[in-house]
């Protein structure tokens, strides 16, 4: 059956509704397809008064505010309708007051040109849905407003079958649910709708546009190319697509939307795999900021998108809001529903930023009320109170090889007022490469002994935990237990095994053993459920970031609520250790112990490796010891970069066939990293080649010079850490970076940072700059839940989340009142980062 002139137009008006009423629903707006409508309305027997009425307000629609454009046109409804006899009698029923000398198209004022008829460009409009269609949806969709289907499968959504739920379920998919946290990975910019006459080379574009022709040809033995000519009243552009299914989809004659970037071929402008949709339909994919996901094999992003679409329309409203609105308001963020909406499908870019920053605060609302829960869980708890005796301190710090720094004295003074209090001590040292940090740890054991406690060292690797035993041992040789007996250190790790690790395990265990532990430094073997402590009233946990909460937690289980103290030579600026670390105290060890010559670091393009062997070599025959890092430890055909494994082969039998080399990389059993790692720090070979399992846990005063292959490829805090392994001597020590980045790109800025910065702080606060947090913290953080949406960086959202949680931890510190938060915030910190 055709459609009249007056569905057409009715159809339009809804189309222009949707939009916003910016007169976008057709190319020129509704004054330019004015002329064409009156002809085939007339042509119809349609009531001229009617189509003078409508063609008046159409002019007067497109001069008219934004704000006034609904009732201009809900009176054209109205008169489309036949409410009225004339025009007086519209205006004087519904108010509306036209524009001065307006006058219906078609009739120019003089000196005035009429717009030619074929500059509109108006859309196939199809017939309105029959009522009984219409009712029977709606009654579809009331019946399905039940918050329980959020967890449904995607299957009770229209047109999703077995195998398109089969698909969801490899994205991750499986409950109604996901798929609105489905997010999008990016935005297609589709928002600028342009006649075809005023495209440019390269632009991303939207055009309403008629079908004139389209065909296919095969280009090669599996390729096959779509052509279509696309038409609007300025001019014609081709459109092409490498999907010869395309063609199944698109009808010669019909008038739609198509959005995609413009391309340039043989001269001639076109329009490169454009998506498209009915002009009637409700933009999903065109005319907008289109979402672009994470896909699967068989599924396309069109499809994804209006799966998504669905379910939104359908069920976004049944989600519940955690977030309170008392901290909605307080903080201007959407309600969940309609930040959902923005995210997948936002009616412009500064909507979506609005919707992402409301997503980003609840992650890290949940984070900030995690790590403010945790602080005051703590605060509650009850520990053994040490007071610091000035004599016992002052005969521990006398007894020392060397002198304290003043950061060094400030921090044991931190350590030891909250080790007097009944609260459980818990405080982060973070400390550049050789701040010692180790020391401050040794006088706190000291305060702890004092008292008849024991204390515990967990350290990430065997060669670490050797040499935090070693250090412990002389640094507390002259501190003593209550009685005035020497304080006892032992090392428990994998490899102490038989009769000598049962008699640790009995000395921790046994307060009374003639041979019982004072001290006690080791790996993970440290809480494995066999061992025990009579009295645990300190915790050390080196290199705190290779550790999850639960492992710490293991440990300081071992006790009854024993003061802890975390250790980390990776330095993070102090807002983001505030967050990473709110149940923590922190304290800074910003000054260097005298008499450390700062390494002098330089980069180098690789075209200059060999003037840099000969200086190994030198150094080598002056007595010292060289590292040679790369990225990889085999080699890679994606990735160009060194191996370490192949070039140890090299380096072995090319360039120091004379020398002694060593091969060190992750993939090594525990033992035999601990064998080579410590024959080198013997002095047994002469150049360790290595990936940078020696980033911690290997010191070797001897080692002058680290050249780091493809240096590019690290971060900031992971070079530092590397340029570390050196320069803990008296000897002048070198740090040479291998490169091959262009000048001016942000790894060559990186490069040049390391160069001329070498506090740890400072470079902490550049990486941050460059890069984020993620080179840093990332996955490495194994205690903090992965964020969907958030970055750590945003610091005004970061430090609004945290305003929140604190207030409302001081009002609800258990989240009593708050049952659903607390549900979320249990669910986040299980480690899914998921808030959904």
């Amino acid at each position: 059956m055709a459609v009249s002139a007056f569905q057409r137009l009715l159809r339009v008006l809804e189309l222009e509704e949707k939009q916003g009423w910016r007169n976008r629903a057709v190319i020129g707006g509704l004054a330019a397809m004015g002329e064409r409508w009156a002809d085939d309305a007339r042509q119809e027997g349609a009531d001229t008064r009617v189509v003078e009425m409508v063609l008046l307000l159409m002019v007067n629609y497109e001069e008219a505010d934004q704000e006034n454009r609904p009732d201009i046109l809900e009176a054209m409804r109205q008169a489309l309708g036949g409410l009225f006899a004339d025009l007086d009698e519209l205006l004087a029923q519904t108010g509306i007051r036209l524009g001065d000398g307006a006058t219906p198209a078609g009739q120019p004022d003089e000196g005035e040109v009429a717009a030619p008829p074929e500059e509109a460009a108006v859309a196939a409009v199809p017939p309105p849905e029959p009522t009984h269609v219409a009712e029977a949806r709606i009654r579809q969709q009331q019946a399905r407003r039940d918050p329980a289907q959020l967890e449904a499968s995607p299957q009770i959504l229209a047109g999703v079958g077995s195998a398109t739920a089969e698909q969801l379920a490899r994205l991750g998919i499986h409950r109604v649910m996901d798929l609105l946290w489905h997010l999008p990975t990016r935005h297609e910019d589709y928002s600028t709708l342009r006649p075809i006459a005023q495209l440019e080379p390269n632009e991303t574009v939207t055009i309403i546009a008629n079908l004139w022709d389209i065909r296919e040809r095969k280009v090669s033995m599996n390729r096959h190319l779509v052509e279509g000519i696309l038409a609007d009243a300025s001019g014609t552009i081709r459109a092409t697509w490498w999907n010869r299914f395309v063609r199944k989809q698109l009808q010669v004659g019909s008038t739609m939307r198509f959005s995609g970037k413009v391309g340039l071929f043989l001269g001639q402008k076109t329009l490169e795999n454009p998506v498209f949709e009915d002009v009637d339909e409700e933009m999903v994919a065109t005319g907008r900021l289109a979402p672009v996901y994470r896909l699967t094999e068989g599924l396309s992003n069109k499809r994804l998108r209006n799966i998504i679409k669905t379910a939104l329309d359908d069920y976004a409203d049944l989600l519940a809001d955690p977030l309170p609105q008392s901290i909605r308001d307080e903080y201007d963020l959407l309600d969940l529903p309609t930040a959902l909406r923005q995210v997948h499908f936002p009616d412009s870019p500064e909507q979506l930023q609005q919707a992402l920053r409301r997503l980003a605060f609840e992650e890290l609302f949940y984070l900030q009320l995690g790590v403010a829960q945790r602080r005051y869980a703590l605060r509650q708890a009850t520990a053994l109170p040490m007071p610091v005796d000035p004599l016992l301190l002052r005969r521990f710090t006398e007894g020392l090889p060397f002198a304290l720094t003043g950061a060094q004295r400030r921090v044991i003074d931190e350590i030891g007022a909250d080790m007097a209090r009944a609260v459980p001590m818990t405080r982060l040292v973070q400390g550049d490469v050789g701040s010692g940090k180790t020391v401050v740890a040794a006088a706190a054991m000291a305060i702890a002994a004092a008292h008849g406690a024991q204390s515990a060292l967990l350290a990430p690797t065997q060669i670490l935990a050797e040499q935090h035993h070693r250090s412990l041992s002389n640094l507390l040789a002259h501190a003593t237990r209550p009685d005035g007996s020497p304080i006892r250190v032992a090392l428990l790790t994998g490899r102490v095994t038989g009769a000598e690790r049962e008699a640790i395990v009995a000395g921790l265990r046994e307060p009374d053993n003639p041979d019982a532990i004072d001290v006690v430094v080791g790996t993970t073997a440290l809480i494995q459920e066999a061992v025990e402590f009579h009295n645990l009233g300190f915790v050390v946990v080196d290199e705190q970031h290779r550790f999850g909460v639960e492992q710490r937690g293991a440990l300081r289980n071992k006790g009854s609520q024993p003061h802890l103290l975390v250790m980390s030579a990776t330095p993070i600026p102090r807002s983001l250790a505030l967050t990473l670390y709110g149940d923590l105290d922190v304290s800074v060890l910003d000054e260097m112990p005298p008499g450390r010559t700062p390494v002098k670091t330089k980069r180098f393009y690789p075209r200059e490796r060999e003037r840099l062997y000969s200086f190994i070599r030198r150094q080598v025959q002056e007595g010292r010891q060289a590292y040679i890092v790369y990225p990889l430890v085999e080699e890679s055909e994606k990735l160009e970069a060194g191996a370490a494994t192949a070039e140890y082969e090299r380096l072995r039998t090319e360039i120091f066939p004379d020398l002694r080399l060593a091969l060190l990389h992750g993939r090594m059993s525990g033992a035999e990293k601990d064998e080579v790692m410590a024959a080198f720090a013997a002095g047994e070979y002469d150049i360790l080649v290595s990936t940078t399992v020696i980033e911690v846990g290997i010191d070797v005063p001897n080692a002058s010079i680290i050249l780091i292959e493809d240096a590019e490829r690290f971060g900031l805090a992971q070079l530092h850490q590397l340029r570390g392994r050196v320069g803990r001597g008296q000897h002048q020590s070198y740090c040479a970076l291998i490169s091959r980045v262009p000048a001016g790109s942000e790894a060559e800025e990186r490069l040049r940072a390391l160069e001329e910065i070498d506090n740890g702080f400072e470079l902490a606060e550049k990486d941050l700059e460059l890069r984020g947090p993620g080179d840093f913290l990332g996955t490495r953080q194994s205690g903090l839940p992965p964020l969907r949406v958030a970055q750590l960086s945003d610091m005004a959202t970061l430090s609004a989340a945290r305003e929140a949680a604190q207030a409302l931890i001081r009002r609800d510190p258990e989240l009593a009142d708050h049952p659903q938060l607390a549900q979320q915030v249990q669910r986040f910190w299980r480690g899914h980062g998921d808030v959904s």
